[in-house]
């Protein structure tokens, strides 16, 4: 019997499972749950990530995005466990969001290349779930202060960028980078990276916040929108109309929109005054009549 690797078999599974961000739908825009919005369930032990789609599910929502530290040990008995809870439940995964797995943009050569081969298991991960793509972070160990500084960091991200992004292609995978604090929270330097790297699988996740109180984020994420392959949902509060308290959502839902934009808006909620479970169906509630 002639013997197939792991990546083989990943390849293979890729291939039978769609594009669920790019796919065609009747809706232009479909509705997911990142699963940070349910952190402090999970970190207090009230429930697992074994348990996010039912959740999820209970809440109408068939989109599923995961996030690394909030998971058990993978092994590979726990990934079958969750495409389990996934079949019954009717939901699906669309990305992996991936922190704590070291800096892209770190400055020492070695550090970035263990970083990048931290990554390649949530590739892993992401393929056998069926998701499209693994979300992860620019940081590194330098705060740019002058415009060569962050030339420089950039230089290292894209190095790192391109080299997950060949390894992700091969089982058809989009790799994300968020405006997610330091550099990142600045458009431009985004774009930048986005342009340097230079490959079809390598874009964006606008997040509604995540950026300084002095930036535009309305022209922030249109910035950002025309290399989305994801878009989240931050959110913090909803008033009794419904609306957010801190930002102006259908304002930002026209700028993805206006892009061209089609696939999953992923509720983030991080708010204190309602609960996890309440700001997670206010969010839903309100993008309910984009995604109807």
């Amino acid at each position: 019997m002639p013997v197939v690797n792991r990546r083989d078999l990943l390849r293979a599974l890729s291939m039978t499972l769609p594009s669920i961000a790019l796919a065609q739908t009747d809706k232009a825009l479909r509705i997911s749950l990142a699963e940070w919005s349910v952190h402090r369930a999970i970190q207090s032990q009230k429930m697992t990530n074994l348990d996010f789609p039912r959740y999820a599910s209970e809440l109408g929502i068939e989109g599923l995005e995961f996030v690394n530290v909030l998971w058990g040990a993978p092994t590979q008995g726990y990934i079958a466990r969750l495409r389990t809870a996934m079949k019954q439940t009717g939901t699906r995964c669309v990305m992996i969001m991936c922190d704590d797995e070291g800096m892209m943009g770190a400055s020492s050569s070695a550090a970035r290349k263990k970083t990048v081969d931290n990554h390649r298991k949530w590739i892993d991960y992401c393929a056998e779930l069926g998701g499209h793509a693994i979300r992860t972070n620019m940081h590194s160990d330098i705060t740019p202060k002058t415009p060569a500084e962050r030339d420089t960091v950039l230089g290292y991200c894209a190095d790192s960028f391109a080299s997950l992004a060949d390894y992700a292609r091969m089982v058809g995978l989009n790799v994300v980078v968020e405006n997610h604090w330091g550099l990142s929270s600045d458009p431009d330097a985004i774009v930048a990276l986005v342009k340097k790297v230079g490959k079809a699988n390598f874009g964006t996740l606008p997040d509604f916040g995540n950026f300084p109180v002095d930036t535009d984020r309305y022209a922030a994420v249109k910035k950002m929108m025309p290399y989305a392959k994801g878009v989240s949902f931050k959110c913090y509060d909803f008033g009794a109309d419904g609306k957010e308290t801190s930002m102006n959502l259908d304002r930002l839902m026209k700028v993805v929109q206006e892009s061209g934009y089609k696939g999953f808006v992923g509720i983030e909620y991080e708010g204190k005054r309602l609960s996890e479970l309440e700001g997670a169906k206010a969010g839903k509630k309100f993008l309910d009549k984009y995604a109807a």
